[in-house]
């Protein structure tokens, strides 16, 4: 049987809000359940279990929002890409709204690994003098434990302006260091390990963090009071690019 053509459209989306707190699974769902109102000619996969043809790029943490996250749709029929996008923003919650459909290459790399530099905001509760950057990142997870070299991973220096804080970390083939995790650390070095846990003991790599604020005012944020633990207010990664 002669392979189905197929258009592979790449979908530009935001995830923000409420929907900050979706994990990935969720959010793949909810984007599945979008191009199927849109009523889209989408792909399906063959075999015992047809699924939709369809792939995410990198993941974020539950909590983080993104303002160009990408996926990659394949459709069986071509469709003018302004169509797609209307018919998507009509289909789509304010939160997790589609911005830009364009097509791309049917051998072009998949986004997850074409854009492998992300880089990310974070609003802080109050306007410190300087966020040091730890050196390693120790990760523990399923009883395992594993040390991260940031430099490894982080590229350029980490801007802080106000209570404003934006980096870039680099997604590696063997693994990458999560950014809700290099803020813990940091917030490690300025509280300390007893002020960083919240009121139930969970360490910072253990919390959610709050919503995404778009467009906030930072520099008018004050100094850390005395004995007040430094916070993430929110973050949101505003870019991913290749190398």
């Amino acid at each position: 049987m002669a392979e189905q053509q197929t258009f592979r459209m790449r979908i530009t989306f935001a995830k923000q809000g409420r929907l900050a707190l979706l994990s990935h699974l969720e959010i793949a769902r909810a984007l599945e359940r979008a191009v199927r109102r849109a009523q889209l000619p989408f792909a399906v996969s063959q075999g015992f279990s047809p699924h939709m043809k369809i792939a995410f790029g990198a993941a974020l943490p539950v909590g983080v929002g993104g303002t160009h996250e990408m996926v990659d749709l394949q459709l069986v029929r071509y469709v003018r890409p302004d169509e797609a996008l209307a018919a998507l923003q009509a289909a789509s919650v304010p939160d997790l709204m589609v911005k830009e459909c364009v097509y791309i290459e049917p051998k072009a790399p998949a986004a997850s690994a074409a854009f492998p530099l992300s880089t990310y905001r974070a609003i802080l509760s109050a306007a410190p003098a300087q966020l040091p950057v730890p050196a390693q990142v120790r990760i523990i997870r399923k009883k395992k434990e594993k040390v991260l070299n940031v430099a490894e991973f982080l590229v350029g220096d980490m801007v802080l302006e106000g209570s404003a804080l934006t980096f870039t970390l680099e997604q590696k083939p063997t693994g990458s260091l999560r950014p809700d995790k290099l803020l813990a650390a940091c917030l490690e070095q300025v509280n300390g390990p007893a002020l960083t846990a919240d009121e139930t003991g969970r360490a910072p790599e253990e919390m959610s963090l709050a919503f995404l604020l778009d467009n906030a005012w930072t520099q008018s944020i004050e100094p850390p009071a005395a004995g007040q633990p430094l916070r993430v207010l929110s973050m949101t990664r505003i870019d991913q690019r290749a190398i």
